[in-house]
């Protein structure tokens, strides 16, 4: 029984495309003030080129799974819609996309600028019960930027070493901070927050055929267990994601975890899949998975190629049982 490899979409290049190049994350403006697990700014110029080749061009962007919001803001920020609906069941990430919305950016850059760091003053501040929504938020960043991977997940802790060895301080930049969070209010009146169920928020756009979807799940589908780690409201319906999908007027984009599953759910109800070369936090180079009513426009993009497909042929002939012959393409 012999398995053959995907081939590529390019033989003539294969000695380039043997080992992808994935995006380097410091070409990409950094909107987001969030160090987000999973977040998604090596994805952005390939969000740009789906956005820009639509017509006519979408005029909301629905993320039911927004978490950091790197993908909302690039397309406020670079024009690409009018609005973007962002969706985030954490109540602490919750509670600074609500207060950038009600106009408290410029105290969160203020009291990041004044905060003198360190890790006493953090384990005070965070055990505070805060008494308004942009304490909370002050909280939550404070979490994010000085705990290991920017986990907020119950189980994580401290950053021990970071970079150079320089501890919580590794991630702690009041300026760029500050500069990041002053910089939301140009796009504040243009985002809809909603600290719901992203599925259910998918089905009240759902007949809007100008309502584009970036769809970023945690990743559990198949027992994976990374979700699980990273995030705290990471149990999803991924059967019901998929259904809800079918039913959308407006394109969807969506990335997932290389996973059979996940790959099984697609291939029923017709969507394209592609590969495409990312790194980890660990800068380790991996694939992750797109999902796409249609991903043609990926196929001119190097390295990136449709996941492999395995099924069984059976052979039958007069005096032999039949054989299971396992093929892919």
């Amino acid at each position: 029984m012999t398995t053959h490899k995907q081939a590529l979409l390019y033989p003539e290049l294969s000695e380039q495309l043997e080992v992808p190049k994935p995006v380097n994350v410091a070409s990409v403006p950094q909107r987001s003030p969030f160090r987000y697990p999973g977040g998604k700014t090596w994805f952005v110029p390939t969000f740009r080129r789906w956005m820009v080749r639509m017509h006519p061009k979408p005029r909301i962007l629905v993320e039911p799974f927004a978490g950091g919001g790197i993908i909302s803001l690039t397309a406020l920020f670079e024009n690409l819609v009018q609005k973007a609906v962002m969706v985030e069941l954490d109540d602490e990430i919750a509670a600074v996309w609500e207060s950038v919305v009600n106009g408290d950016a410029e105290w969160i850059a203020n009291r990041v600028l004044t905060f003198e760091l360190t890790k006493e003053a953090v384990i005070q501040e965070i055990k505070k019960t805060p008494k308004t929504r942009k304490e909370k938020a002050f909280q939550t960043i404070l979490k994010n930027r000085t705990f290991h991977g920017g986990i907020l997940a119950e189980g994580s802790g401290f950053l021990k070493y970071g970079e150079n060895g320089k501890g919580i301080h590794s991630r702690w930049y009041p300026g760029t901070l500050a500069k990041r969070f002053l910089n939301l209010n140009y796009v504040a009146n243009r985002i809809d927050f909603r600290c719901d169920d992203g599925i259910k928020v998918m089905q009240e756009f759902a007949t809007n055929k100008s309502a584009v979807y970036f769809i970023d799940p945690p990743y559990t589908a198949g027992g994976k267990k990374a979700g699980k780690r990273l995030y705290k409201h990471c149990d999803l319906n991924h059967e019901r994601l998929f259904e809800m999908c079918e039913s959308l007027k407006g394109d969807f984009l969506m990335t997932y975890d290389n996973a059979e599953e996940v790959k099984r759910m697609a291939r029923s109800r017709g969507f394209q899949m592609r590969l495409i070369a990312m790194t980890n936090t660990h800068h380790a180079a991996m694939e992750e998975l797109v999902i796409g009513k249609d991903l043609s426009w990926m196929d001119t993009f190097p390295a990136v190629h449709d996941p492999e497909v395995r099924y069984v042929i059976r052979e039958t002939k007069k005096k032999h049982p039949a054989k299971a012959v396992q093929r892919s393409r």
